[in-house]
């Protein structure tokens, strides 16, 4: 079946193009497009295949694709990728892996490692609430909360699930397994115990996983401060309203660099690994008053504001942009208020 595509008019010269969170098609990264669904390649290196949904001939992975629900990828004896998740999360699969995506919508996303192992980084804020499900032979199991996780399918019939930062709620029992954490399944039990010491020491593929999280973080702070203001003010409020409601930030193309970075719209977003995401929508924001809430009367403009969208109320000004509150980060389930200090008071994740 054909995807549908949508281009948008082309409003920033820069090295950045902006990817919304709507339905898409193949991904042109060259240009403005919209994407609704999880499943965009964002790193391939060594050996890698793809066999799409529906079709038994494997072919080679690249950076260019969006995996679509039922497509499996396989990677070689030293083969890795990187997949995006919901907007702030990434997959990365290590050699020898080979993962289906099982359901590619943000609602309901869920990946299935079949063998080998897959790392999670979950960025955001330590309050962000999300629901990332991974299922394997032996278990099916939901991230929730923004933390450093590796799923391990191992030789001998069992699956590994370690907690680095986190909390992870096993099924069916919704058993809540937390950081520093390491849980055995096989076809009938699990057990939990913590983390030896030698355990906390990264091998190759959590060092790679490390270095893609603070080039990642990189790229987000080395966006344009004049791009994101033509960006917001690109667009009337009604739009970002009704379009963002619900999301933590979005995605961010950096052709330079060839992958997509987040964009949170809260400041305080970090990576698990300890890296900080110095960019976001709120930032922008307050550093250009006259560019208003992107969206009409503001929830924390002046006047009163009833709604629980981004930015959302029935009154006030919406070229006002409030003061910083006094708490570190402020923010409502899945990142609907994007109230927070200023970088010099944000949350800093610390480094595992």
């Amino acid at each position: 079946m054909k995807k549908r595509v949508i281009s948008l008019m082309p409003l920033l010269v820069a090295s950045f193009i902006v990817a919304f969170p709507f339905s898409t098609a193949a991904q042109n990264r060259e240009k403005f497009v919209i994407s609704a669904h999880a499943g965009g390649v964002n790193a391939v290196t060594g050996r890698a295949a793809l066999r799409s949904h529906g079709n038994g001939d494997w072919q080679q992975l690249t950076i260019t694709e969006n995996l679509e629900t039922g497509d499996v990828v396989r990677t070689g004896l030293d083969g890795r990728v990187e997949m995006l998740l919901n907007p702030g999360s990434y997959l990365r699969i290590g050699e020898n892996s080979e993962i289906e995506l099982t359901d590619n919508s943000l609602e309901n996303l869920e990946i299935r490692l079949v063998r080998g192992t897959a790392i999670v980084e979950v960025t955001g804020t330590d309050d962000t609430e999300l629901l990332i499900n991974i299922a394997t032979p032996h278990t099916r199991m939901a991230i929730v909360r923004r933390g450093l996780y590796r799923v391990n399918v191992v030789p001998g019939d069992a699956t590994e699930l370690i907690v680095r930062k986190g909390r992870v709620l096993l099924e069916p029992t919704h058993t809540k397994i937390k950081g520093g954490d390491k849980v055995i399944f096989n076809d009938n039990s699990f057990f939990v115990a913590k983390l030896k010491k030698s355990e906390k020491t990264r091998d190759d593929l959590e060092a790679w996983s490390k270095g893609r999280a603070e080039t990642l973080a990189r790229a987000n702070s080395r966006l344009s401060g004049r791009a994101l203001t033509t960006l917001i003010a690109s667009y009337r409020s009604d739009w970002w309203l009704s379009n963002f409601s619900g999301r933590a930030g979005f995605w961010l193309y950096d052709s330079g660099g060839g992958f997509y970075t987040f964009f949170p719209f809260s400041y305080g977003c970090g990576s698990p690994y300890g890296t900080y995401y110095g960019s976001s929508l709120y930032g922008t924001i307050y550093r250009n008053p006259s560019l208003g809430w992107p969206a009409s009367g503001g929830s924390g403009g002046a006047g009163s504001g009833t709604g629980n969208g981004v930015g959302s109320g029935t009154g006030g000004n919406s070229n006002n942009v409030p003061p910083p509150p006094a708490n570190p980060i402020s923010e409502s389930p899945r990142g609907r208020d994007m109230r927070t200090t200023g970088p010099a008071n944000a949350h800093r994740p610390d480094n595992p």
